[in-house]
């Protein structure tokens, strides 16, 4: 009996996908668990797989189409089989009305029957879709959503620096003990200046709860966890990868969490759920040598927090003029939910956990 392949369901928010590229085509010979689709959300890129062994008798979604979940994307299984389903007359008027082919529409009838609801849903779906390309669907909702972000907030950013000498002094620690234990078991686990910064952030805010917020519908409301996000440059794009609960972690399973998230993102296995449900978002740009930026905030949230480079600043201090190693931040709020001197403090909070990092955050 020949096996369709459906569209699946990735996480509770993703409705819909790109069908990107196909791995397989009509005719070919497949193992149950090969790549035959690629397929991509507004969030990452993945794989649709094999469910069973044989031949691909027919693919019903082309290339750069936009098709709602669960739509039967192709059909697997011995040459000669059939690939034609049962459709109601009604449904079947309709698709030839409207040149839609319900050869690709997933049926909600009666033992998988496709009825004329389900061919006027796939002709909406692909009416509203035709103007999605040439742009990738990530691009286009980065786009929405920085303008959704502009237009519906009161943005400010504020700019300080903070004495990293001791987070330059950590981390150097850090690399000593990874070279001492190079090649043995089990290694230290890397610890960058981005999760050290993204601890001290975490812990600031268990402090400012006004800046762990969300605005919604006109309220202002606070949480209790922190689920950080953090932007990560991918081939497809932005990506806000959020490690959930990051106030129970301790800085090591921190960057263990970061570092795996970020590969996932990177290689487009990540899930859509890991994608969403930020409270509050870091981006860090130090490392291309930026010094200060003014970065956008995701919403709902209130603010977010941009990370600039180290760069040696001259301070007054007992009299004399010193050069410290200080690293850039760039605090965005939305002044509908945080004030000028709220956000300031909260500048300040950061500055003092950064600067304490050796007692907060001792590496054995």
């Amino acid at each position: 009996m020949a096996t369709p392949v459906e569209l699946p369901k990735l996480g509770n928010t993703v409705e819909e996908c790109l069908v990107t590229r196909w791995i397989k085509r009509k005719g070919e010979s497949v193992s149950a668990g090969d790549v035959v689709a690629e397929i991509e959300t507004d969030k990452t890129t993945f794989d649709v797989t094999a469910p069973v062994a044989g031949t691909v008798l027919e693919i019903f979604v082309e290339e750069g189409a936009v098709v709602p979940v669960f739509t039967k994307l192709c059909i697997i299984g011995n040459p000669g089989e059939s690939v034609s389903p049962p459709i109601s007359p009604r449904a079947r008027r309709f698709a030839a009305e409207h040149d839609v082919d319900s050869t690709s529409i997933a049926g909600s009838g009666p033992g998988g029957r496709v009825i004329e609801r389900d061919v006027q849903r796939a002709h909406a779906a692909t009416t509203t879709s035709s103007a999605a390309q040439p742009v990738s669907r990530i691009r286009e909702t980065i786009a929405r959503r920085m303008r959704e972000s502009l237009a519906s907030t009161a943005q400010y950013t504020m700019h300080a620096s903070a004495d990293a000498s001791g987070l330059v002094a950590l981390r150097a620690r850090i690399k000593a003990s990874l070279r001492l234990r190079s090649g043995q078991a089990p290694g230290v686990q890397d610890i960058t200046i981005n999760h050290l910064v993204t601890f001290c952030t975490i812990r600031a805010l268990l402090e400012a709860r006004p800046l762990n917020a969300e605005f919604i519908e006109g309220r202002i409301v606070e949480r209790s966890e922190v689920h950080i996000g953090f932007a990560c440059d991918t081939p497809k794009g932005l990506m806000v990868p959020v490690v959930r609960n990051a106030q129970t972690l301790s800085i090591r399973e921190l960057a263990l969490r970061m570092d795996a998230l970020t590969t996932q993102a990177v290689e487009g296995t990540i899930a859509a759920d890991d994608l969403s449900g930020a409270t509050f978002t870091i981006s860090n740009l130090g490392s291309l040598g930026v010094e200060s930026f003014t970065p956008l905030i995701n919403l709902p949230q209130v603010a977010i927090l941009g990370v600039g480079a180290l760069q040696l600043k001259p301070v007054r201090t007992k009299g004399t003029v010193e050069f410290i190693e200080a690293l850039g931040l760039s605090l965005t709020c939305d002044h509908q939910a945080i004030d000028g001197a709220p956000g300031a403090r909260f500048l300040q909070v950061i500055r003092e956990k950064i600067e304490r990092i050796e007692l907060m955050c001792p590496i054995e």
